[in-house]
């Protein structure tokens, strides 16, 4: 313990040179603004910065690039506030409920919980990167493909219910997503599969991004002009203020949701160190188990500050995890470390076991900065909050272009495709019909999310045990994690039948 506090105090040192603190600040700014651009992310900005690294220390090159990542993990959340689009598909869980809160005039409310339980999430995170490294790094390299299914079935089985108490509308929903992200080629044969009317931009799949900003874009755009209309043309936002009272009154109110914040943390952690799993279905999955949690469970999806707290800290907190296996394995444990990854094998540092023996001044002072981007990231953020409330006070008649703009580029930008354009356009309608006839939407995004994580992990779990599905209860890890799973999939079936024999009894 005293040896590791001295190697990070080390670390500090590194972080203080006044190149790296600016390079932190820097980079926690431009990840801010980065996160909020629909179709941006974390992934394309470290991408489109990393040439510009070359032009300091590698020590200062990663420390700015990660300083991005956090920025971004932080910013995500701001469209999806304020304009109900995912800036990230990491702030998609953040939309079910921030968005209503923005619509409610909370949206301050709604960027200090993002704000404060993403500092939460990395501030725990950090704090178990430093002194849990090698522990959680053989966990990590345990799990297999049957465990990670496993996973995969809990975050479906937390979802079950999510956003209407109609069970088979929620099995509705998530199995239109499942069926979408099966589109493309079979990951064992090769052959392409639900290629509709052999038109050939689906063959490259349906992407993520695309479905997310035309069902919470889009469609939530839609639902808007609706609303607006019939509300006789004023503004449902104009409400949103700032004052010092309403900032201290929502702190408090804040302390009262640690739980959501504790359990989004140590569960994106636990589910960033994942290799290939990353922080996206950590925040699903938190959002899911909060409300699984929750004493008013129906509050969700109408502005519950659990909703956005969960998946804000579990985002954040698998940002970090997702580093460990990446420092200590050499396996990256989400797309935007395995830019990092090939960045640091550019600057001639092999990551791996060996990397905090031959560089430990790297290493430590790399964990060192995560503390400062963290802060540096809260403060910057909360600073901009009565920029961001601005925007809510654009008319809507120029409001909703905006949107629809912005949407028509986060759409094009991940592929620079236009049938992912047009697609979005589709998803777009059929995202404000669902909500038009109650189905919910975050089930269907969950599982496009899901879908191409547990379908090879399935596949090759089943190749392993000769078509044997026992090899998902008779693993140490696997075999909890299913049952849990199958309690959470069969409570809701159980409690309906229970509450029918209830009525029929009265």
């Amino acid at each position: 313990m005293l040896e590791t506090l001295g190697l990070l105090a080390s670390g500090f040192t590194v972080v203080f040179e006044p190149q790296n603190l600016l390079l932190i600040i820097a980079g926690c700014a431009l990840g801010l603004f980065i996160g909020a651009m629909p179709g941006l992310g974390s992934v394309n900005g470290v991408a489109i910065l990393l040439p510009l690294t070359f032009l300091v220390p590698p020590t200062g090159a990663i420390i700015f690039l990660c300083a991005i990542y956090y920025g971004a993990m932080y910013g995500g959340a701001i469209s999806s506030i304020m304009l109900g689009i995912p800036g990230a598909s990491t702030a998609v869980a953040t939309t079910f409920d921030g968005r209503p809160l923005a619509k409610q005039g909370q949206a301050d409310k709604a960027l200090t919980a993002a704000a404060m339980a993403s500092f939460v999430g990395g501030s725990i995170s950090v704090v178990l990167f430093t002194f849990f490294a090698p522990p959680l790094a053989h966990v990590a390299l345990v799990f297999g493909a049957p465990e990670e299914f496993a996973l995969m079935m809990l975050a479906f089985a937390t979802f079950v219910g999510l956003g209407s108490d109609d069970i088979f509308k929620t099995l509705f929903s998530i199995s239109i997503g499942l069926v979408l992200s099966a589109v493309g080629f079979d990951i064992i044969s090769g052959e392409p599969r639900l290629v509709l009317w052999d038109i050939t931009g689906f063959l490259h799949g349906v992407n993520f991004l695309v479905l997310a900003i035309g069902i919470y874009g889009i469609g939530e755009m839609l639902w808007t002009v609706e609303e607006h209309t019939l509300g006789g043309g004023k503004s449902m936002l104009s409400e949103a203020t700032v004052t010092v009272k309403r900032t201290m009154s929502n702190l408090r109110e804040l302390m009262t949701k640690w739980k959501s914040m504790l359990m989004g943390s140590f569960l994106g952690y636990f589910v960033g160190i994942l290799p290939a799993a990353g922080a996206t279905p950590a925040s699903l999955m938190a959002y899911g188990m909060a409300k699984q949690m929750s004493k008013e469970p129906e509050k969700f999806g109408k502005g519950a500050l659990d909703g956005v707290c969960a998946p804000e800290a579990a985002n954040n907190a698998a940002s970090t995890g997702s580093m460990l296996p990446m420092l200590t394995l050499g396996i990256p444990g989400s797309p935007t470390t395995a830019i990092l990854l090939g960045g640091m094998v550019i600057w001639g540092l092999e990551p791996g076991p060996m990397l905090f023996v031959d560089h430990s001044d790297f290493v430590w002072g790399l964990i060192a900065s995560l503390y400062a981007a963290n802060l540096f990231a809260v403060m910057i953020n909360v600073a901009f909050i009565p920029v961001f409330i601005k925007i809510l006070k654009t008319p809507f008649t120029i409001l909703a272009p905006i949107i629809f703009i912005l949407c028509l580029i986060g759409g094009y930008a991940p592929t620079q495709n236009l049938h992912d354009v047009r697609l979005m356009v589709v998803f777009g309608i059929v995202g404000y019909l669902m909500r038009k006839l109650d189905y919910p939407l975050a089930p269907a995004v969950l599982a496009i999310v899901l879908g191409p994580l547990a379908e090879p992990a399935m596949r090759q779990s089943l190749l392993i045990s000769d078509g044997s599905f026992a090899i998902f209860f008779t693993r140490t890890y696997a075999g909890p994690i299913m049952i849990t799973a199958l309690i959470f999939l069969f409570l809701p079936l159980f409690k309906l039948g229970y509450d029918k024999l209830r009525k029929q009894q009265a």
